[in-house]
């Protein structure tokens, strides 16, 4: 099974957890970061599967930054080609963070699910996050490897 959906927008990376003391000792996600990952959830609300999916879980992200403005005619042309990807912070893994927490619950049981996971940084004109999601056949990976 395969499931894919895209998040229009800007992608806003996982942020570091804030602290409060009251009424007690506790961490939380930064309002940024929590408004991101309920906007993925409703993206990924509109192709939840029947059931849960269980089980290991491959999941891939590819991250489309908007395009500075300081970029010259030939760097947003390379942009767009992908041949001028984002080096820059914030790094891939604090975008992927989002989408695995938004999918709990939704796609999955738990993000530990998750075995095989890749996220591509690009430069679009058109920012946005696109997600595709398979379940693992325990039979199907072991014919696939190249063990």
């Amino acid at each position: 099974m395969e499931i894919f959906f895209t998040v229009p927008g800007e992608p806003v990376p996982q942020g570091r957890p804030k602290f409060t003391t009251k009424p007690f000792m506790r961490a939380y996600d930064p309002p940024k970061s929590a408004a991101y990952k309920k906007l993925i959830a409703s993206y990924a609300r509109r192709v939840k599967p029947e059931k849960l999916l269980e089980g290991n879980i491959r999941v891939s992200i590819n991250v489309y930054k908007g395009i500075p403005k300081s970029f010259s005619k030939r760097k947003v042309a390379l942009a767009e080609a992908h041949l001028l990807r984002p080096t820059t912070k914030p790094d891939a893994d604090n975008y992927a963070k989002g989408p695995l927490d938004a999918c709990k619950g939704i796609i999955w049981k738990d993000d530990g699910q998750v075995v095989d996971l890749s996220i591509r940084k690009y430069y679009s004109k058109k920012p946005r996050i696109e997600v595709w999601i398979w379940g693992i056949n325990p039979e199907q990976k072991k014919h696939n490897s190249t063990e």
